[in-house]
């Protein structure tokens, strides 16, 4: 059974450069010349993001670096994991795999912080004490993806962005990103940068095919006016979106089951006969075809994709190659509607 996740999830204003005919990511390295710039962070990266928030839950540590494996062997280079991704564990399990396989200097690190109950918010102390203990989990000196989580909004951006600017003079992050601000914090802080304060670069919003509405208004706006970066999590939808599940499991119970059921829905069916049929032309997995619809959009940089098993990456990082045209892309959005 193949079952897709998403990350618990890209050059600024306009579309990342794919190549000028479709690339299947088949054999070792074939992904390696593929690259885009993050926004303004000075990282250039594969245009999928490696997303690490299965690692320790439903995916044991064998599998999750035999995920990672895969991903680097196929050419990617950017990884995304969480402190509140089980606890830390999934932060464990990466920087495990870096330490071993001698890695840290060829992949681009991103980690989100704000949501580990140990250390929760965005307040200076508790943001310090997370970032450190990150660090201590992912066994590096630095983060270069810095991901500030504001769902627990922020009682003083400016304090917030003093301290990023600290823990950036101080060597333990290089470029600051955001999860969960809306568009005004993302103009305060904007406005902030103009006086010094770092500037956010970066942004990890919950956006697919079937979920636009949150960020398909200002928030789009403002991230590409500003030129952000866009790093779309969620890009299947909870696994909706790779077509396997489209019966409601009635014998099952679980935070997934329940996921994919809020999916199954008259628009649900018809955003994926719409990939269905684009898939068939392409020949390739309703999986690809979902990313790449997002990679279509022009603010999007690197959707941060999760996934259950090895096969599940090579079939996704089939997306960066594939180029959907203006009927397809406009058949899918129909369908979402």
């Amino acid at each position: 059974m193949k079952i897709f996740g998403i990350g618990s999830t890209v050059a600024p204003s306009i579309a990342p450069a794919h190549p000028s005919a479709p690339i299947p990511v088949q054999g070792p390295g074939v992904g390696a010349g593929i690259r885009v710039d993050l926004g303004e962070t000075g990282f250039r990266i594969f245009p999928l993001l490696l997303g690490g928030a299965e690692f320790g839950w439903n995916v044991d540590i064998d599998t999750s670096r035999e995920i990672l494996d895969t991903y680097v062997d196929r050419g990617g280079n950017a990884v995304y994991t969480a402190d509140s991704f089980t606890g830390g564990r999934s932060e464990h399990i990466v920087g495990q795999w870096l330490h071993s396989r001698g890695l840290r200097d060829e992949i681009v690190l991103a980690a989100r912080v704000g949501q580990h109950p140990d250390n929760p918010g965005l307040g200076p102390v508790n943001l310090v004490r997370a970032v450190e203990a990150s660090l201590t989990r992912l066994r590096t000196d630095h983060i270069d993806v810095l991901y500030l989580d504001g769902t627990q909004r922020p009682s003083s951006l400016e304090d917030t962005l003093a301290t990023a600017e600290w823990l950036i003079e101080a060597g333990k992050a290089r470029a600051i990103g955001a999860f969960g601000f809306r568009a005004e914090q993302l103009v305060e802080a904007r406005i902030l940068s103009s006086a010094g304060f770092p500037r956010l670069t970066v942004l990890d919003v919950p956006y697919n095919v079937l979920r636009r509405k949150d960020f398909e208004g200002d928030l789009r706006l403002v991230s590409g006016a500003q030129g952000i970066a866009v790093t779309p999590s969620h890009p299947l939808e909870h696994g909706f979106l790779a077509g396997v599940h489209r019966e409601r499991q009635k014998t099952v119970k679980s935070v997934r089951a329940a996921q994919l059921a809020d999916s199954l829905t008259k628009r649900g069916t018809r955003v994926l006969r719409a990939l269905d049929a684009v898939a068939a032309e392409h020949g390739v997995s309703n999986a690809a075809v979902a990313v790449a619809w997002l990679l279509a959009q022009r603010v999007v940089t690197a959707p941060i994709v999760n996934a259950y098993a090895t096969q599940h990456v090579e079939e996704v990082m089939q997306a960066v190659g594939v180029r959907l045209t203006r009927a397809q892309l406009a058949e899918i959005a129909r369908a979402s509607e």
